[in-house]
């Protein structure tokens, strides 16, 4: 998946993720949310069927907003990876 920086600094990260949609949107948003450093996590979709969503990440500076994205991603992928073995077990 490609990811498009439209804007970084210290505290803020602003990214255009071309491609998603709410689903992967809110997940982020709502894992980002569980980090205390991550004062905001949002994301907006200016149009539903021809707009690219944009995130936006605010930390309080004890971290970057590049690594607490970068957190988030490595721990969704290892819950998904879980998932799966605990499913392909659970269909057998």
């Amino acid at each position: 998946m490609e990811v498009k920086v439209i804007e970084e600094t210290k505290k803020r990260l602003v990214v255009e993720v071309p491609g998603a949609g709410h689903t992967l949107c809110n997940l982020l948003k709502n894992q980002l949310l569980q980090n205390k450093h991550v004062r905001i996590a949002t994301y907006v979709v200016k149009h539903p069927l021809v707009a690219i969503p944009t995130m936006i990440i605010e930390t309080d500076g004890k971290t970057s907003p590049r690594k607490a994205l970068y957190s988030v991603v490595d721990k969704l992928t290892d819950d998904f990876k879980d998932l799966k073995k605990k499913f392909l077990k659970a269909v057998k």
